[in-house]
């Protein structure tokens, strides 16, 4: 990219898409006097938009998904390859990418054995609880078919998605929701004390025991599965604390209740594992992921169970309805394995999850170094190269500062060629915090133009605040 536009070069593209496209978590009224963004070419680190300026892109396509970086063409050239000798089957036969990635993906994956193709998170996630319902009608009579979710949690945009979305923002003029979706406690440290009863010691078993809690008023005899993001993503970069995910572990196992885990934003390299549970040691029943399986250069999903979840549906032969009936078109798909295929080996012959365990510990020490300039950033958290600022009024209060003020400083940083993120219209008066996931090939001198984009746009934002 050189940087260099004629007007007359890009001006039907842009009235095009100001005439025809829906743009996503977009108000559209601005555009009948301002140009929308078109991002016209992605190389490493770096896009371009139609005016040719040039950004650093910290957030990985704007949505936690291209983890390898832009140009990939050996990636590129192995779809087009795949796609002349078989483009498209039905997921009810197999095909040679599928087998082969699915076996290189549940390597990665000790004690999980079967994948399923889908074409989106929300579709992955909504195979899971498809399948939670009908192992409750084939083995509790149809009882045992409630899906836990946490507060601040985001699972996907179908209306049974959503039902399991811990974001009300997100979820408003939605409803009525899918029955049988009951939420749980989050299990933000930061935010603990604006819970009753949280303890200053041992928040992690506390939070985690919020959990049993709902189990049993509920009716364990009634609840399938707990659905989980290993760190939460959209609903202010949440790690957990110390002890949570050990004991959620033993509550599943103590009530039998399926552990669903959704890495759609932390799977494949995201947080320096394979997968974000990886860092904690549970064993997990389903596992859901998206985003970064094929870093966005083809449309792939998976859902991933155990061999014994597999097991169930496979249980009475002679039953005609004895098996997962369900389908997925676009899960028939090559293109994504082969994508997906590309996408791992790279990971491993760059040393990427070293390098984003290396690289995002040196960035949260460069935000906490920011944050001891900045008193309007209250806590940084995150794990490998999913990094989380929490901005607020004051630091003994707590209160989050304005969503309008969170924009501006993610404004400020776009002005200054890094593209930023923040929660977003997800959480009623706590979208509160600046999100960073730049690709896992990030540099040390990537991350500190970063870090000084937001140095300087706090500095400017919250001058005359």
């Amino acid at each position: 990219m050189d940087g260099n536009f004629n007007e007359n070069d890009i001006s039907r593209v842009v009235e095009a898409d100001r005439a025809h496209i829906w743009h996503h978590l977009s108000q559209h009224k601005p555009y009948e006097t301002t140009d929308p963004r078109i991002i016209v070419e992605g190389k490493g680190m770096r896009v371009w938009d139609q005016k040719g300026k040039e950004h650093l892109d910290a957030v990985s396509g704007g949505v936690w998904t291209v983890n390898v970086g832009y140009g990939r063409e050996s990636i590129a050239n192995a779809v087009r390859d795949q796609l002349i000798k078989l483009n498209y089957f039905a997921g009810s036969a197999g095909s040679i990418p599928g087998s082969h990635f699915a076996e290189k993906l549940i390597e990665k994956m000790p004690g999980m054995s079967r994948v399923y193709y889908c074409n989106s998170g929300s579709e992955a996630n909504e195979k899971g609880f498809k399948m939670v319902r009908q192992i409750a009608h084939k083995r509790y009579g149809g009882k045992k078919h409630k899906v836990l979710y946490r507060d601040r949690d985001y699972h996907g945009t179908t209306i049974s998605c959503l039902s399991a979305g811990g974001q009300d923002e997100r979820n408003a003029q939605y409803g009525p929701f899918t029955e049988g979706f009951v939420r749980v406690p989050h299990c933000l440290e930061y935010r603990a004390f604006e819970q009753d009863g949280a303890p200053q010691e041992n928040y992690g078993i506390w939070a985690a025991d919020q959990i049993e809690k709902v189990i049993l008023a509920e009716g364990p005899d009634t609840v399938g599965a707990l659905c989980l993001e290993p760190v939460t993503a959209g609903g202010g970069v949440i790690t957990p604390p110390d002890g949570y995910w050990q004991r959620v572990q033993e509550i599943c196992r103590k009530y039998d209740v399926l552990l669903h885990i959704d890495e759609v934003v932390c799977g494949v390299g995201r947080t320096g594992t394979w997968f974000g549970y990886q860092h904690y040691g549970i064993e997990p029943d389903m596992v859901t992921m998206a985003k970064g399986v094929a870093s966005g250069y083809a449309a792939i999903a998976c859902l991933v169970t155990t061999e014994a979840v597999f097991d169930m549906f496979k249980d009475d032969a002679s039953d005609p309805m004895n098996y997962f009936r369900d389908i997925s078109t676009f899960g028939g798909c090559t293109a994504g394995p082969t994508a997906g295929i590309e996408n791992m080996r790279i990971i491993e012959e760059e040393n990427l999850l070293e390098n984003t365990t290396l690289m995002g510990e040196y960035m949260l020490g460069q935000l906490g170094e920011l944050a001891d300039k900045h008193k309007v950033i209250g806590d940084v958290r995150g794990k490998g190269l999913f990094l989380g600022a929490e901005l607020v009024e004051d630091r003994d209060s707590r209160a989050p500062v304005s969503e309008k003020l969170v924009q501006a400083v993610v404004g400020d940083c776009m002005t200054q060629g890094v593209i930023i993120g923040a929660t977003n219209r997800s959480l009623p008066g706590k979208n509160n915090t600046l999100c960073f996931s730049p690709a896992l090939i990030a540099t040390k001198s990537d991350i500190d133009e970063i870090v000084t984009a937001v140095d300087n746009a706090l500095g400017r934002v919250f001058a005359s605040a």
